[in-house]
C-alpha cells in the first residue's frame, strides 16, 4: 500500500505550516526528507499533490481531497492509540449498560457525571429494554451491566455461575386512571371483573427468546402495548387506558389531579429488581459502577424518583 499514516501526517503538517521547511521543523525532520516522501507518494499515486509554483506550498485539488479524507484516518488512528493505552491501564474502551424501562435515563445522569470526573476515557453506551429483554441483553453479551432487571432472572443466570446479581429494591405500584376515564368514578375497591372491562396500558416485553414477563394484566382484557414506562404514563394521562404505575412516578400527577389513584381489591405486589453483571469483573469501569450501585443513596434514586 503506497499511502501511509506517516505520509498523511506529512501532508497535513505542510498544509498547516505553509511550507516544507516549517513542516520539517515541526516534525523534527530535514526538508529534503519531506520533499522525497511527497515526491515518492506523487509518483506512486500518479497525481500531483502540491502546486510548487508559488512561495507557499499549496495543495492541488487532488491533494486537498486526499488530505480532507486523510485527516479522518489520522483522527481515527489517534483515537485508536488512546483507546489501546486506556485498555492497558485496566479501563474498558466501552461499557454497555442496559436499563429496564421502569428506570428513566435521567436517574442515571448524576452517576454519569461522577464517572466523567474519573477521566477514565471509557465510552458509555446506555440503552433501554423491558422486562425479559433486560436479561436477554446481558445473556447475549449486548450489555455488561443490567440495572433494574426484574424478578430473579432466568434459570441460566441463577444457576450457571457466569453472572452475579444484587438486589436493587422493590418498586411500589399504584393503580392510576385519568380523571375523565370511566373508572375514575367507579366505586372502590375496584374488582377484577370491573377492571377487565377496560383497556389496560402495558409496556411491551422486548425479549425475543426468554418467556415474556407480564404483571397486573387480566385474562381477556384489551391491551394497549407501548414501548416504555414514560409512554405508558402518557397514555394513561390521556385516558387511553388504565393500569399500575410506579408510585413515585405517578405521585406528582396524583397531587396535581392529572391522575387519580384507585384502590383495587387485589393490590399489585411490589416487584423486586436487581443489578446483574457477568463474572469475573475485569474492567475498572464496570467495577466503578457496581460499587456506586452499592451506595444506599444511589440505590434509592433508582427505586424512588425525585
Amino acid at each position: 500500500m503506497n499511502l501511509t499514516l506517516e505520509a498523511l501526517q506529512i501532508i497535513d503538517t505542510i498544509d498547516r505550516k505553509g511550507s516544507f521547511g516549517a513542516a520539517a521543523i515541526a516534525l523534527n525532520r530535514v526538508p529534503s526528507a519531506l520533499t522525497y516522501s511527497i515526491r515518492k507518494l506523487e509518483e506512486d499515486l500518479d497525481v500531483l499533490l502540491f502546486d510548487r509554483t508559488g512561495h507557499r506550498a499549496k495543495l492541488t485539488v487532488a491533494g486537498l481531497e486526499l488530505l480532507t479524507e486523510g485527516r479522518h484516518l489520522l483522527q481515527a488512528a489517534q483515537e485508536l492509540e488512546r483507546r489501546v493505552k486506556r485498555t492497558a491501564t485496566g479501563w474498558e474502551v466501552e461499557l454497555r449498560i442496559v436499563l429496564d424501562s421502569i428506570v428513566p435515563f435521567e436517574t442515571l445522569m448524576p452517576m454519569i457525571a461522577a464517572f466523567d470526573r474519573e477521566n477514565a476515557g471509557t465510552r458509555l453506551r446506555i440503552f433501554h429494554e423491558a422486562l425479559s429483554g433486560v436479561w436477554e441483553a446481558l445473556i447475549n453479551d449486548r450489555a455488561d451491566l443490567a440495572i433494574a432487571a426484574p424478578h430473579d432472572g432466568p434459570d441460566y443466570v441463577r444457576m450457571s455461575g457466569d453472572f452475579q446479581t444484587r438486589q436493587l429494591g422493590l418498586t411500589d405500584w399504584a393503580f392510576a386512571v385519568a380523571p375523565h376515564h370511566p373508572l375514575a368514578c367507579a366505586p372502590e375497591p375496584l374488582t377484577a371483573n370491573t377492571i377487565q372491562q377496560y383497556r389496560a396500558v402495558a409496556v411491551g416485553d422486548t425479549g425475543r427468546v426468554l418467556p415474556s414477563i407480564t404483571s397486573g394484566l387480566l385474562i381477556g382484557q384489551d391491551i394497549l402495548t407501548v414501548p416504555t414506562m414514560s409512554t405508558k404514563l402518557q397514555a394513561q394521562l390521556n385516558g387511553l387506558g388504565c393500569g399500575h404505575l410506579p408510585r413515585r412516578l405517578a405521585a406528582p400527577y396524583f397531587l396535581s389531579g392529572a391522575l387519580i389513584e384507585k384502590e383495587t381489591l387485589e393490590a399489585k405486589p411490589g416487584v423486586k429488581s436487581q443489578i446483574a453483571w457477568r463474572t469475573p469483573v475485569l474492567g475498572k469501569s464496570l467495577k466503578w459502577f457496581i460499587n456506586q450501585l452499592s451506595d444506599p443513596g444511589t440505590v434509592q434514586n433508582f427505586i424512588e424518583w425525585p
